[in-house]
């Protein structure tokens, strides 16, 4: 029977992961596609539900090397937080790709028997997967599963964050973390649309990558003239919005505080003890940091911060709007829209220690892709 990876919080407050077997599965409604997974990356997103807040410093393994299987403890503030989802075998993995090998009764189902798809909507660790044709990317001829594998969350992602960008009025914008894989994305978009960008990194080698890559404002945040050198950057840019994916500490206000005395630099400006009118926003998009989110109030009265996720943001664009960007993914998906991935692993691997250690680093620039069948 087919495979499945699956994350269960136990009522002990044991995490477990294992190789669950899986009926076959079959179209259910006559818009869906059956489709035979060949790859799925390990998104930051995925890890959330895979580990559920374990703390895997203390994970161990067990079964054998067809079957292995991971259990490590909670803590009673993650067992909180997970509550939910207790007693409940979690199917993991929000993207993928692979072929299509049996459909549903209607055309737009039928026509996709043969093709390779990437698809969306969790449980993609896994030999099979059905799932509507609406959640799925055909793929450009000749593209691999490997190629396609990344289709949905980090180019939706940065082609959100433009689009919110021009939504709500703004003309440049910031981004922390630039150097990840969806930051390098975010860059070939904007210098294909013109949208001035800049870039916050975290080590000198991290700005000579994304300046060999076309970037003109790349800031080091582990600099001692970071705090002028993002003035410097906003200020030439523009810059009233800003993405975080850091999600907590300070740089969140530091962004705010960079766009407020920018826009103070400006010809003309009137002094105000409530400071400028223009409103500056940051959205924490991630949340690599767990630590509290700290706002220094430095920057007036016009400023906001708030959460942003890319399908929330999709459901709000709308269906035709989302389809447009959809077809942008495929038709520039082995340009602008590249995925590189550090390391390649099977998914009886992704159940080891050795690699949970390294894929679950979230180190910048790397990323893991699951390996699931040839394609």
């Amino acid at each position: 029977m087919p495979l499945q990876l699956r994350s269960l919080v136990r009522p002990d407050a044991t995490l477990e992961l294992m190789l669950a077997e899986m009926a076959m599965p079959t179209p259910r409604a006559s818009d869906e596609i059956v489709v035979r997974m060949e790859a799925a990356p390990v998104n930051p997103s995925d890890m959330g539900l895979l580990f559920a807040g374990a703390d895997m410093a203390q994970a161990k393994q067990s079964g054998n090397a067809e079957r292995p299987a991971i259990t490590a403890p909670l803590s009673t503030a993650a067992m909180h937080a997970v509550a939910a989802r207790v007693g409940k075998a979690m199917p993991v993995g929000n993207e993928g790709a692979g072929t299509v090998v049996a459909a549903g009764d209607a055309p737009e189902a039928q026509a996709l028997v043969g093709k390779k798809v990437a698809l969306i909507g969790g449980g993609m660790y896994a030999e099979y997967r059905a799932v509507s044709v609406k959640q799925c990317l055909v793929l450009p001829d000749g593209a691999t599963g490997a190629q396609g594998a990344s289709s949905f969350v980090n180019p939706l992602t940065a082609l959100g964050m433009v689009e919110t960008m021009r939504m709500e009025g703004h003309s440049a914008l910031v981004h922390t973390v630039g150097a990840s894989n969806l930051g390098q994305m975010l860059n070939r978009i904007c210098l294909k649309d013109e949208v001035p960008l800049v870039s916050i990194v975290r080590k000198p080698a991290h700005v000579a990558l994304l300046k060999e890559q076309g970037a003109k404002y790349v800031v080091d945040s582990s600099s001692s003239d970071f705090p002028s050198d993002l003035v410097d950057a906003i200020a030439e840019t523009g810059a009233t919005l800003a993405f975080d994916a850091i999600g907590g500490g300070q740089l969140a206000s530091q962004i705010l505080h960079a766009m407020e005395t920018a826009l103070l630099r400006q010809p003309g400006h009137m002094y105000s003890r409530y400071g400028t009118e223009t409103h500056k926003q940051v959205y924490l998009y991630g949340s690599l940091s767990r630590a509290p989110v700290e706002i220094t109030r430095s920057f007036g009265m016009a400023w906001g911060v708030g959460g942003w996720l890319v399908f929330p943001f999709l459901r709000r664009a709308g269906a035709e709007r989302e389809q447009q960007l959809r077809q942008r993914v495929a038709d520039e998906l082995t340009t602008t829209f590249k995925s590189h991935y550090t390391q390649e692993i099977t998914m009886t691997q992704a159940l080891t220690l050795e690699m949970i250690e390294r894929y679950s680093k979230m180190a910048t620039g790397e990323k893991t892709l699951i390996r699931i069948a040839e394609g």
